[in-house]
């Protein structure tokens, strides 16, 4: 197996082809799969997510591979969320009500309460609150974000680094072998690549 390999969730929702493009351009191999076996026999697993938390869900449901997920965090190799897949991680959304997510963080997604317009879509600037593996330089840096609804976790140590859009807003959070970015690291030049680059390279 190839160290380099990182397997894209495909279950019908997500930027599939730009984080492949942003993985291709730091030196990784992805690959875009729906297979249960690629995944699992992949050294590092990424779960993109665009556009509303229950369809999302429902299409990760329907593509049979929740088990698969729970699976791949269980075996403690790298798992990293984006966008939509990170809100998929915790228990629900105000954005859906009665669906449930992967549980895998305890905490519900909510809607951005903000004086500002929502979605919340464009460059922000990112602030560490705890430390990341994958985000050593990140302090300061702009990244791109496109949300109306952001992750509230009840273990506030699992936030990573948060962003002002006239309130506090979760960007990121991690624990153990998982870690979940709100913002699109792919499409945050070259401070998203070197996260991209420090996932590719993380032994957890």
């Amino acid at each position: 197996m190839d160290n380099n390999q990182i397997a894209i969730i495909d279950y019908g929702r997500g930027n599939l082809h730009s984080v492949f493009n942003g993985l291709k351009k730091i030196g990784a191999d992805p690959v875009i799969t729906h297979d249960a076996r690629t995944i699992l026999d992949a050294p590092r697993v990424i779960l993109p997510g665009v556009g509303a938390f229950g369809d999302c869900m429902d299409h990760l449901v329907a593509s049979g591979l929740v088990d698969t997920i729970y699976k791949t965090v269980e075996s403690g190799k790298p798992f990293l969320g984006i966008c939509v897949g990170l809100q998929l991680m915790f228990e629900g959304s105000e954005e859906s009500p009665g669906v449930k997510g992967l549980s895998l963080f305890k905490g519900q997604v909510r809607l951005i309460r903000t004086p500002y317009k929502i979605p919340h879509m464009g460059w922000n600037q990112l602030k560490l609150v705890n430390p990341s593996p994958l985000m050593k330089d990140a302090d300061g840096q702009m990244v791109y974000f496109v949300h109306s609804y952001a992750s509230d976790p009840e273990d506030r140590s699992v936030i990573t680094s948060v962003t002002d859009y006239g309130t506090t807003v979760v960007a990121s959070v991690g624990k153990e072998n998982i870690q979940g970015f709100q913002f699109h690291p792919e499409k945050s030049s070259f401070a998203g690549l070197a996260m991209l680059k420090a996932f590719k390279e993380w032994e957890p």
